[in-house]
């Protein structure tokens, strides 16, 4: 019986996240093809990893010819300039049909342009992602934060931290009032132990719970797993 074939990964980028990304995937037997533009740079990464790389522009078709990007599963393109990693990606998808891109975004006013574009199938932000954790452990708010935007569905996977005073404590999931088209789908407990909900699982403080809901609907969604019970007049 043969073995199918290695996932194909091309990483555009080999500054300090396209080679650590490389020597993980590396790692973990995936095919993987650095392209650095830099030639020292390309060379620093070929001496740790091998011959891996390809010194050239991630941004031209002819260079993508060369690395045989037509064959690629997946371009994670993850350079230290937004346009570089844009035009990266949709050279691979418009040109080279890569079924899947990922897209590095250092200034977080490009995320939301990224996210609208075709050619980005993922964006990864670490301000945003450092940003939501840090608003999101402030005593006064608690925050959504947004973890997988499911292209072409509207939908999203996010991750929401239950307060200590939220009306959901205690109760079972059944008898949560979600918006429409929305799901929890994995809550951690404060012990780390993830476990896959059932109607009856029970809610309680600092569980972090994952959900998916709709892009729209993420003040609802806020709102029914963190907004405290309404106050009673006698």
């Amino acid at each position: 019986m043969t073995s199918a074939p290695r996932m194909y990964i091309i990483i555009v980028g080999g500054g300090k996240v396209g080679f650590h990304l490389a020597k993980e995937l590396v790692e973990a037997s995936y095919e993987v093809l650095v392209i650095e533009q830099d030639a020292a740079q390309a060379r620093a990464v070929a001496d740790d990893l091998g011959d891996i790389v390809l010194e050239g522009d991630g941004c031209e078709a002819s260079v993508h010819e060369k690395a045989g990007t037509r064959r690629a599963n997946m371009l994670l393109a993850v350079t230290g300039d937004d346009e570089d990693n844009l035009v990266a990606c949709q050279v691979a998808k418009q040109l080279f049909n890569v079924e899947r891109t990922v897209a590095r975004i250092n200034n977080p006013k490009n995320e939301a342009f990224f996210r609208r574009l075709d050619e980005v199938d993922i964006t990864v932000s670490a301000t945003s992602a450092i940003m939501a954790h840090i608003e999101q452990g402030l005593p006064t708010t608690h925050h959504l934060i947004q973890l997988l935007e499911l292209k072409g569905s509207g939908l999203e996977l996010v991750e929401v931290r239950i307060p200590e005073e939220s009306r959901v404590v205690g109760q079972s999931i059944k008898g949560i009032l979600l918006p429409y088209q929305s799901m929890i789908c994995l809550v951690v407990g404060p012990d780390g132990q993830p476990k896959v909900p059932a109607p009856d699982t029970i809610i309680h403080a600092d569980d972090e719970v994952i959900a998916v809901t709709l892009h729209e609907s993420e003040e609802q969604l806020r709102e029914a797993l963190m907004s405290p019970p309404p106050v009673r007049s006698f």
